[in-house]
């Protein structure tokens, strides 16, 4: 029976903005146990703040990459071609194993991108300059970006709340607060539960800035009684972190009341026990 241990596929490296080789994260994987690896590197974007922390137009390299390490684990580890595909990236993806699709960055009415997750400062200067100071009306607008992402029927919907990330170090505003609440859930009820998983991701727990994953309990207590499906993900950037608080992530599940999650393999999606933590 499989685990979710043994799934990571919401993984960044060198070929963007990833702080490990593929060849040192196919490695680490591996030795951590993992038996389902999957490379979903940063589509590319005309936002000019992810220059370099992208791939090019030309995704040519990144595939023969991940291609050459499915051969070279075959046997031992199972290699996915996946890809974050940004809100802003023009297009569709074609041609990947999977996709997951996300929101980062917002703009202003004379073209400017500000990121949501790029520091705290340009997330207050977008809140002050691109909304006049008012934090919802922010907020409202990221979560009806992530609704139209989510009406593209990504396998994956990335970190639905991403927004929240400098949330518990910094008072930019009130998550509980019904207007941010109802804004959360339009979105989530914007997703088809029979084609999208939502993961349940650690990225910013690896990173510093949360002490839990991505989503609040309330967004999974919801998309529980909508009959949705959950993925365990690190969207990890650095070898030494390819399944980081997994134990927090699938408690936090546990929690919302599910029971199992979902994996991937290259013969599709598998469903799992979640072990008790």
């Amino acid at each position: 029976m499989s685990s979710p241990y043994e799934c990571s596929v919401h993984t960044h490296s060198t070929l963007c903005d990833g702080k490990g080789t593929p060849e040192e994260m196919a490695a680490a994987a591996y030795a951590a146990g993992v038996k389902y690896y999957g490379f979903s590197g940063h589509s590319f974007s005309p936002n000019p703040i992810d220059f370099g922390y992208n791939l090019p137009p030309d995704t040519t390299e990144y595939r023969n990459k991940v291609l050459s390490l499915r051969e070279e684990y075959a046997g031992r580890m199972e290699i996915l071609l996946g890809i974050e595909w940004d809100s802003w990236t023009a297009g569709a993806p074609e041609g990947y194993d999977y996709w997951i699709g996300s929101v980062h960055a917002l703009r202003d009415a004379g073209g400017g991108y500000y990121a949501v997750d790029a520091s705290p400062e340009v997330f207050g200067e977008c809140i002050g300059r691109v909304f006049g100071g008012d934090a919802y009306a922010m907020t409202d607008a990221y979560y009806k970006a992530v609704a139209e992402m989510a009406a593209r029927k990504p396998d994956i919907l990335g970190h639905i709340d991403l927004v929240t990330k400098y949330s518990e170090k910094h008072d930019f505003f009130d998550a509980d607060a019904p207007r941010y609440r109802k804004a959360a859930l339009d979105a989530l009820h914007a997703i088809d539960p029979a084609a999208t998983l939502l993961e349940i991701n650690t990225g910013a727990m690896s990173r510093g800035w949360r002490t839990t994953p991505y989503p609040a309990r309330f967004i999974l207590e919801a998309w529980r009684e909508m009959g949705g499906r959950v993925i365990i993900t690190a969207d990890t950037h650095h070898p030494d972190t390819i399944l980081y608080a997994y134990d927090t992530a699938i408690a936090a599940a546990r929690a919302a009341g599910f029971r199992a999650c979902t994996i991937l393999t290259a013969h599709g999606q598998e469903e799992c026990p979640l072990p008790c933590i």
